[in-house]
């Protein structure tokens, strides 16, 4: 494939790898607004519907770590093609689960066949784009991708106002979302990872990979950054659903457009690196997003702690989700910058950190249902940690860090 594609190339590559980005938060997202359904249809607790996110995330994560070093191995198109189609029969067994039980195995399944998409769209962008241009095209492909978060929880809202539509039926729905993505791939993506770029296939060869990935100072840093962070914001995503319908009383479509203006703070911070990473340094434009998700999650938390109206929790939420557009984006290009053979173990190390720590994150927050504190506790905590990494661990090795670079290109 052509190096650093532009035009209608460029356009049509990003609306391909969009849609593999895109399962990733539909697969988290979409069922959200029915968690009060499914724990009323099987009788389980908040937690425990909760732990049915955490299995997802923890496939997610698994996923990655397998699937990356192996198409560093056998290229990028044919785990792609498998591992998707695994998603659409995954995601039909989660539609049949008979209980809670079930529920939460098929949901790790359908974690673990999702992540194909997440790693390897970003390991086809860094097999295809170089230098600011692979910035630019990770921020173009964020601004797309954070659509999905944007409409999934809608899209699950409006299909529960369906007559005799349920649950189940969100299901079934990825479940055809996962056969139409492996046509679609099938016939117009091309295999990006020539043979004689890629590496020996074997479990030592991917662990060493993968240890030397974590002995990297500049990419560990930037990858707990992308971890620490994006993954608190899980709590955001597993506690929102019972906070704002359970404690403020919103309907579940009021729950879905709420959750989904989020993505539009997303696309916003996606679209602030885009635009000012050839002006001002991506280190600096981090540092500013670190920063703004620090000082919204300690307003969120007071709010939280004096139990503030509906508006002081959704106007912090957006401003953090702002952030986390921006701390995502300049993250993933500055991590992966210098990663080309390793792309594949990079990009699934960058995805796991995330959603382990969600894992963890996610079930905590529902111990207490009535109240938004662990919420709002959790993001804060995990901000600031984001914090301390990023002045710790990336400080000596970005040394014109904190100057605005001025492009003079032209």
């Amino acid at each position: 494939m052509v190096q650093n594609p532009t035009g209608k190339e460029r356009l049509a590559l990003a609306f391909l790898l969009s849609m593999l980005g895109i399962l990733g938060p539909l697969n988290i997202d979409m069922y959200l607004p029915s968690f009060p359904e499914i724990a009323s249809d099987f009788g389980a607790s908040a937690s425990l519907v909760q732990l049915s996110l955490t299995a997802c995330l923890i496939g997610l994560a698994i996923g990655q770590l397998v699937i990356g070093p192996i198409s560093d191995a056998h290229g990028r198109k044919r785990p792609l093609l498998i591992s998707i189609s695994l998603f659409a029969v995954s995601s039909f067994l989660c539609a049949l689960a008979p209980n809670i039980e079930t529920l939460i195995v098929a949901r790790f399944l359908q974690g673990f066949t999702a992540s194909a998409g997440i790693v390897l769209s970003r390991a086809v962008v860094r097999d295809v784009f170089s230098g600011k241009e692979l910035a630019k095209f990770f921020a173009l492909l964020m601004s797309i991708n954070a659509t999905a978060p944007m409409l999934a929880p809608m899209a699950g809202g409006a299909i529960l106002l369906f007559p005799f539509a349920s649950w189940n039926t969100i299901f079934l729905f990825l479940s055809l979302i996962g056969v139409f993505i492996v046509i679609r791939i099938g016939l117009k993506l091309e295999e990006t990872l020539p043979k004689e770029k890629r590496v020996p296939s074997s479990l030592g060869h991917s662990v060493r990979t993968i240890g030397s990935l974590f002995k990297d100072r500049s990419f560990i840093g930037f990858a707990l950054i992308v971890g620490i962070i994006h993954g608190g914001s899980f709590a955001y995503v597993s506690g929102t659903p019972f906070v704002y319908q359970g404690i403020y009383d919103v309907s579940p479509q009021v729950f879905s457009i709420l959750f989904g203006i989020n993505g539009l703070a997303i696309i916003s911070g996606s679209f602030i690196i885009g635009r000012f990473s050839g002006i001002i340094h991506e280190r600096t434009l981090l540092q500013i997003a670190i920063t703004i998700a620090v000082t919204a999650n300690s307003i969120l938390l007071l709010m939280t702690i004096i139990e503030g109206p509906l508006f002081s929790i959704v106007i912090p939420i957006f401003i953090y989700m702002l952030s986390i557009g921006m701390i995502l984006t300049s993250s993933f290009s500055l991590a992966m910058e210098n990663q080309g053979h390793r792309a594949g173990s990079a990009s699934a190390v960058l995805g796991m950190l995330p959603l382990l720590i969600g894992s963890i994150v996610s079930p905590l927050i529902g111990i207490n249902e009535t109240t938004a504190v662990p919420m709002g506790a959790a993001l804060f905590i995990t901000s600031s940690l984001g914090a301390i990494v990023f002045f710790t661990f990336t400080r000596k090795s970005q040394e014109v860090s904190t100057k605005v670079s001025f492009n003079v290109e032209g």
